[in-house]
């Protein structure tokens, strides 16, 4: 049996988590001495509410080996193939607890981790593909084939409505060192061989959106692509980039989806986008 695992730093339609089988382990979310699991005692609108109440931003780390060990033992059985895909090992610890706990239960669960590379709704695709390549009969050597294609060719631009996250996030270190030179403008931030930095610098928010859709638009030219379209806590900017993203670019498939918390943690609200890659 496969076992389909996303850590909660992917974001994956709800009815695609039903339709494909795929389990999702929290990322840890700590507020001062309190710490909620995504997806489980805090949903988005809750992570916002406490930064709107608080005033402060809250640490994201990821689930521990032990948290990983006990999470597959919970969802798959001896024999099992468990295909573990994780947010980008250059920004998130995620990836190597996993690999930690796959040593750990090694004879007992085979367990493969995959790195993505990317995080967000590169990883809900990638779930998606493997499960169907699985039941079209594939093997796991040819689903991981295909999870490290779409890898390679995979586009992830955004835009950030504000720096004050970037600021506070250690992750994001190619913007801290961009602040005091970006200030008023919205920052086009591209994320590449697993690390975000930034591209470039628009001045007015309707220039970023359409600035990010014509980045992809070089990248992807005219093949068919899957397409998700992100946003943190900004519902509007997605749906009218959603419009032009119908306009401009041959999807396949696309989706609107809402940011995890784990990374609107570190690039704020307002953080909107484009995730695409090739059909082929």
């Amino acid at each position: 049996m496969l076992r389909i695992v996303l850590d909660t730093a992917g974001d994956i339609p709800q009815e695609w988590i039903d339709e494909y089988d795929v389990r999702m382990i929290p990322i840890n979310i700590h507020f001062g001495e309190q710490t909620f699991y995504q997806g489980i005692d805090l949903d988005n609108e809750g992570f916002y509410r406490l930064v709107d109440e608080t005033g402060t931003i809250p640490k994201t780390s990821q689930p521990t080996p032990q948290q990983f060990v006990t999470f597959y033992r919970q969802i798959a059985d001896p024999g099992d193939v468990v295909l573990s895909i994780h947010v980008t090992g250059k920004l998130s610890g995620t990836m190597a607890s996993a690999e930690m706990a796959a040593r750990e239960l090694e004879g007992e669960l085979h367990i493969i981790p995959f790195d993505s590379a990317a995080g967000s709704a590169a990883q809900g695709y990638m779930a998606k593909e493997a499960r169907l390549l699985e039941r079209a009969g594939a093997s796991v050597e040819k689903i991981l084939e295909r999870l490290q294609q779409i890898r390679a060719n995979l586009q992830v631009i955004l835009t950030l409505d504000t720096l004050e996250y970037a600021h506070m996030s250690g992750r994001v270190k190619a913007l801290q060192a961009a602040i005091a030179s970006v200030l008023n403008v919205k920052p086009i931030v591209l994320l590449e061989a697993g690390v975000l930095d930034m591209f470039d610098k628009v001045r007015t928010r309707g220039k970023a959106l359409e600035h990010v859709l014509m980045l992809v638009k070089e990248r992807i030219g005219d093949q068919r692509a899957n397409v998700a379209v992100v946003h943190a806590r900004d519902p509007q900017a997605g749906a009218t980039l959603l419009q032009r993203v119908q306009e401009v670019l041959h999807c396949e498939a696309l989706i609107l989806t809402e940011l995890s918390i784990g990374i609107a943690a570190n690039l704020g609200p307002g953080t909107v986008g484009i995730i695409a890659y090739p059909v082929e």
